[in-house]
């Protein structure tokens, strides 16, 4: 199409004259000072429209007065910006894609976003990212924004991407205009500031007019957003001046509180009942402190608010322990969760966020693959990437760690437990070199907010349609140097609430410690063969194993970082702990020999060969640091505190290490409210009148409760079967073919209770089917078969992210052990019942030797299977009705 065949009029002739005509795809960008003005230009513009037989849409969303009135012709569309930026923005795409090419629309003023959204910047983010979609579809756009009260880098953004830009101010009296962009036209008129007479507009040529009209509009050319009008610079600047007032000055005053509680949920979030901890024991000194290690800017995201609301409450001059000796402190950044949508927009990825999110999910973890590869070839933009530098200059050569720390992770109901990544930077090498890691990190972490177990743990908890911006966390890794590695000592997770209470002795309302050594990953993974120990804190040296089995059921590799490689590396504990220069190595294992265990009292060996050559094995079991220090005391007192202030039990993650004079020191790392899993109504009853052959199982080990009826399919796969599989890769293909069964619409609607050897989700496929949260995430009941001649025994995933999973899938997790004297196993129905298989996925055929598909009433003749547990009694009964 030439340019002549693209002109549309203005409905202002003189309009038309001075920009030589609006062109189809044209977004027009009004910066005016007042409204009357808008509508002075938009009102002719949808008139002649309409005459000219164009679709016309306004799109209503501001509070400020109507910018155009109901008429014939003139389709008017209210949105609400409240829910946020991503929400927003996808309506408005969505319209746009709805009503197709040649569309001519006028937005109420943009300006009006950002007191919704808090920051230019993602103002300057919609408009980049609306404006070409525009453009594409041939459309005209009428926009405005409130003239000289934007921040400069954002009306940079926007005046890059419109085609015109224009500015309309009054001086004496008279309004002028002036183009400050009108992209492929020109004339040696069209850039001089023109007065509005009538219907005329008469370009300025005189110097000293033009000199005068710019001093009596008072513009201030080289500060266009020194006053933006966004709260996110408006507020601070207003705060600024309190900062050295005391808290109860500024509880009083509610002019100071206000603001306070407004600069509290732009950086936090305002969703209650954090909102409402966090504006009662955040300072106003807590919240510029925050502010000043924001790179970027927008809200700091789930996770951080989590971490830092925690430590504020334990460092609160309250009862009768006092905290401050014991917690380190932390050193932490935040990347706002405005950079990730700028990094979305600036390189073209938001649509296929859009398009992900309302697919809501990703076909294949290839596809995934590919999503990694784009965002890893994207880029920074100049400003972020100078904070980076900044910050990692801070830093210098300390490992340090980007973990994520998403709007909606770790709130009140959702924790997205391992749904979003966490990158280990050992951050060794040149300056470029370490920045080139730390951003391979971050765009890593990004794009993880795509992953498939992401979006079905989104969708399958109703929040695919929520605002869910990602924030990230940068923290200096806890813990020294040994050798050329570097890891904490101790490091773990705690639960101020213990359902896996293996005794009655042990008091389950004073919760429970998963401890490693090094790293904690160890501690939330399910790793195949290693163990983490496990610590009641009401009875702390009792323990769920007994003689040999210590051993057995013990942690025997470390995640660390290998200065040298640079890189996050696995170990075997016994390299570490076996070298005397370790410090305080006594605290950590014991000595197994000739069937027994000994905890040395002092520093051990190098060797752990006795005296008369007979062979010793190092063993962790963490009983002397549980017997010596205060370890277990602190964790303990802080569980109960962080619970009393919540109102709710608590999940936290830690490190933590003893000085040389023998004190516990905690670094507190996350913390977030606790699900429990059949806590709700009255405990479930297990009957007692089941005939016995409609019983197909019995469970006494158990970690959940709850009732699940009429479930029609059982999926099972063969411990037997799996066991006898030689191929690696054909191990790894079972728990794609379980989550290709788990989302067939007929498993769904009829559902399902899965079966499994070992550990579901493990990372050692010998040990377990290594399924994701995708791939299991519409049972109802997930049932973990131990054998111990298959080696096959489930580690109680309690205190785990893959038990979180659960818990919040509201998914009964039953672990069976039919080698146990005390459990009743129907292996005969399991084993002779018809497989369907094949009438399912017929290219699944190959494999009906190992996965079987049970449809329980073909099978029993219109019965249907029936799951009840009960926690406080630790019974599970699956029988058929």
């Amino acid at each position: 199409m030439d340019a002549e065949s693209r002109v549309i009029r203005s409905g202002i002739p003189a309009l038309d004259q001075v920009l030589q005509g609006i062109w189809l795809g044209d977004n027009v960008v009004w910066q005016i000072e007042d409204l009357e003005i808008y509508q002075f230009f938009a009102r002719p513009f949808i008139a002649q429209a309409i005459t000219d037989g164009y679709v016309c849409v306004y799109l209503r969303f501001a509070s400020h007065p109507p910018i155009l009135d109901p008429q014939p012709g003139l389709v008017i569309i209210e949105l609400d910006p409240s829910p946020g930026f991503d929400y927003f923005s996808a309506e408005v795409h969505r319209i746009i894609e709805e009503k197709g090419r040649k569309v001519f629309y006028v937005f109420d003023s943009l300006s009006a976003l950002v007191a919704e959204w808090t920051t230019d910047e993602l103002l300057a983010n919609f408009f980049q990212l609306t404006c070409p979609y525009l453009f594409e579809l041939d459309t005209v756009a009428y926009f405005a924004l409130t003239l000289g009260k934007h921040h400069d880098s954002a009306v940079s953004r926007i005046r890059d991407t419109t085609q015109l830009l224009i500015n309309v101010y009054g001086a004496n009296g008279e309004h002028y205009l002036h183009p400050q962009k009108v992209w492929s036209r020109y004339s040696s008129q069209m850039f001089m500031p023109h007065v509005i007479q009538g219907n005329k507009i008469v370009p300025i040529f005189h110097s000293g007019d033009a000199a005068k009209i710019g001093v009596l509009s008072r513009k201030e050319p080289l500060r266009a957003g020194a006053e933006s009008i966004a709260p996110w610079e408006s507020v601070y600047r207003k705060l600024i001046q309190y900062r050295d007032c005391d808290e109860h000055t500024v509880n009083e005053k509610p002019e100071i509180f206000s603001l306070k509680q407004e600069l509290t949920h732009m950086l936090l979030g305002s969703t209650p009942p954090f909102s409402d901890l966090a504006d009662r024991y955040f300072t106003l000194k807590d919240l510029f402190n925050i502010r000043s290690r924001i790179i970027g800017s927008g809200r700091i995201g789930g996770k951080a608010s989590g971490m830092l609301l925690a430590r504020r409450i334990l460092l609160r001059e309250d009862g009768d322990f006092d905290f401050h000796p014991f917690i380190d402190s932390h050193d932490s950044f935040y990347i706002g969760s405005d950079v990730f949508f700028t990094f979305l927009v600036n390189n073209n990825l938001f649509r296929l966020r859009m398009h992900l999110s309302r697919v809501k999910q990703i076909s294949s973890h290839d596809e995934f693959e590919e999503v990694e590869r784009l965002f890893l070839e994207a880029h920074f933009n100049d400003e972020i990437m100078e904070q980076f530098r900044n910050m990692l200059d801070y830093f210098g050569q300390a490992p340090i760690i980007v973990r994520s720390s998403s709007f909606l992770e770790d709130s009140f109901g959702n924790a997205f437990a391992g749904k979003y990544r966490s990158e280990f930077c050992a951050n060794q090498g040149t300056p470029e070199q370490r920045l080139e890691s730390f951003l391979r990190a971050v765009k890593l972490v990004y794009a993880s907010a795509l992953n498939p177990d992401a979006l079905s743990y989104r969708n399958k908890r109703g929040l695919a349609d929520q605002d869910e911006q990602m924030a990230l966390l940068v923290q200096r890794v806890c813990g020294m140097p040994f050798k050329k590695y570097f890891f904490p000592p101790l490091a773990g997770v705690a639960f101020s609430r213990n359902l896996y209470a293996w005794t009655d002795r042990i008091d389950p309302n004073k919760g429970i410690i998963r401890l490693v050594f090094g790293l904690g990953t160890r501690a939330v993974d399910r790793i195949g063969g290693d163990y983490p120990r496990m610590i009641a804190v009401s009875h702390p040296e009792l323990r769920p194993e007994k003689g040999d089995k210590v051993v057995k059921y013990s942690q025997r590799e470390i995640d660390l970082l290998d200065l040298e490689k640079n890189d996050l590396v696995t170990m075997p504990v016994e390299e570490i702990l076996s070298n005397a220069d370790y410090p305080n190595q006594h605290l950590f294992v014991s000595i197994f020999k000739d069937g027994f265990l000994d905890d040395p009292a002092f520093v051990l060996l190098d060797s752990a060969d006795g005296a008369d050559g007979e062979y010793s094995e190092y063993v962790l079991t963490f009983n002397n640091l549980i017997r010596k220090s205060k370890f277990v005391e602190i964790i303990g007192k802080m569980l109960a505190k962080l619970e009393h202030y919540y109102g709710l039990p608590v999940d936290t993650e830690f490190t933590a290490y003893i000085d040389p004079k023998g004190n516990c020191h905690v670094n507190l790392l996350q913390c977030r409210p606790l699900g429990l899993p059949g806590t709700e109504g009255r405990p479930a009853v297990i009957p007692g009148d089941i005939s016995p052959g409609d019983i197909l199982f019995r469970s006494s080990r158990i970690v959940s409760s709850g009732v699940v009826k009429n479930v029609r399919y059982v999926i099972l796969i063969d411990p037997a079967g799996y066991a006898s599989i030689d191929s690696l890769e054909t191990k790894k293909l079972m728990g794609r073919i379980v989550g290709r069964i788990n989302s067939h619409p007929q498993i769904i609607e009829g559902k399902s209770m899965m079966m499994g050897p070992g550990r579901w989700g493990s990372s050692n496929i010998d040990m377990g089917v290594n399924a994701h949260y995708s791939d299991i995430g519409n049972t109802s009941v997930l049932v973990e078969i131990a054998r111990e001649e298959a080696g096959q025994v489930p580690e109680v995933s309690y205190g785990t992210h893959f038990f979180q999973d659960l818990v919040e899938a509201k998914i009964v997790y039953l672990p069976v052990y039919p080698d146990d004297a005390k459990t009743e196993f129907n292996a005969d129905f399991f084993e002779n019942s018809p497989n369907v298989l094949a009438e399912l996925f017929p290219d699944s055929i190959e494999y009906k030797d190992v996965i079987k598909v049970i449809d329980v009433p073909a099978a029993t003749g219109g019965k249907s299977l029936q799951v009840v547990a009960n926690l406080q009694t630790q019974n599970a009964l699956c029988y058929l009705a």
